[in-house]
């Protein structure tokens, strides 16, 4: 399966992700995961971040997702590099 990410590993319950500014919007599919995670940019971005039925979000803070919801970013203008944690 191709990724619209480079993922770098930083443990088991943690990682980076850079999405590159050329990475076309259909890339950023809606998604849900099996775990609850905790993501957040690593620099300031003008990215955001939407849950189903709900408005998009700025990433200026930790954003909580729960397992089994539905969630996607949406493409700003430059790179953004996310850094997720897994909740266990």
């Amino acid at each position: 399966m191709v990724v619209p990410y480079d993922e770098l590993v930083i443990s088991n319950d943690e990682v980076k992700r850079t999405f590159s500014e050329n990475v076309e919007s259909d890339e950023l599919k809606w998604h849900w995961d099996e775990e609850d995670r905790i993501i957040e940019s690593m620099k300031e971005t003008n990215w955001t971040f939407q849950f189903d039925n709900q408005l998009p979000i700025k990433l200026d803070r930790p954003i909580e997702i729960k397992k089994g919801v539905w969630h996607r970013l949406i493409k700003g203008d430059s790179e953004v590099i996310i850094k997720i944690r897994r909740i266990v």
